[in-house]
């Protein structure tokens, strides 16, 4: 007679991605991103500046090459790019908080632990923006045919006293909306984390994929916060990026503190 041995299910496991943080603590980091900027202020601004004047040249150049179909787009697309701009700023909090003095020459020639794997890391964020210009184009081609953009000017009355122009609305924002969620996640915490310890870009991805997405009610509320202050940014001719970004990127460092720090690699 065969015996048929005992089989005992495995014990759950802790989920090690879930932190207990409230929607709130996301204020919390931009309280402590706020108070990072004030510290040597003239360092931030000065970045923000930078970062300002060459949105300035980007946006100019688009404009002068007549290629304004791709402007709107390209703003968004900066959204995807921004956290990779951003590592100066993740560089002066790590020094604040380390103790170590802070210059803006340490903050544009960043050395960080993962140098290479934060290039590659670059790299794929780059495509993926060029991958949702280019796909922000078929979609005005698909609704729109192939028709000149009609201009700055005319594009509002377009789109929003259209049903076409409504549905392409619709269309657009949902596509454009996966590519920011995706963006989003896998970028909120790789870049820090790569600059704050040695991992490899993909791995990071992953571990900020996986904590995006187990902390998400504080990540939503952080991600609202990302937003808003880009669009004030924009309602102000993007002067305010002078401000908003430093804020936002002193922030997200406190943001992969809360959350990423304790992850295991």
């Amino acid at each position: 007679m065969t015996i048929i041995p005992t089989v005992v299910p495995p014990l759950p496991t802790k989920n090690r991605w879930h932190r207990l943080l409230a929607p709130a603590d996301a204020f919390t980091w931009l309280a402590k991103g706020w108070q990072d900027l004030t510290v040597q202020p003239t360092t931030s601004l000065c970045y923000g500046l930078l970062i300002f004047l060459t949105s300035v040249a980007i946006v100019g150049g688009l404009l002068r090459l007549d290629w304004d179909y791709i402007l709107f787009p390209a703003l968004a697309g900066f959204m995807v790019v921004g956290p990779i701009l951003a590592i100066g700023l993740y560089e002066k909090s790590r020094r604040l908080a380390a103790g170590l003095p802070v210059s803006l020459a340490s903050m544009i020639f960043v050395r960080p632990r993962c140098g290479v794997h934060i290039l590659f890391a670059g790299i794929l964020l780059c495509l993926l923006m060029i991958a949702w210009v280019r796909a922000a184009v078929i979609i005005y081609a698909l609704f729109f045919g192939l028709v000149p953009f009609p201009g700055l000017e005319q594009i509002a009355p377009m789109l929003l006293t259209t049903p076409v122009g409504w549905a392409m609305l619709i269309v657009g924002s949902t596509v454009g909306g996966l590519f920011a969620a995706f963006s989003f996640a896998i970028s909120a915490f790789s870049i820090p984390m790569m600059l704050d310890k040695c991992v490899d870009a993909l791995t990071a991805m992953g571990e900020s994929t996986a904590l995006v997405w187990n902390n998400l009610p504080v990540m939503l509320t952080w991600g609202v916060i990302v937003l808003s202050l880009f669009l004030l940014s924009l309602a102000t001719g993007m002067l305010g990026l002078i401000i908003v970004f430093p804020l936002l990127g002193h922030g997200t460092w406190h943001a992969y503190r809360a959350v990423a720090v304790d992850a295991a690699i």
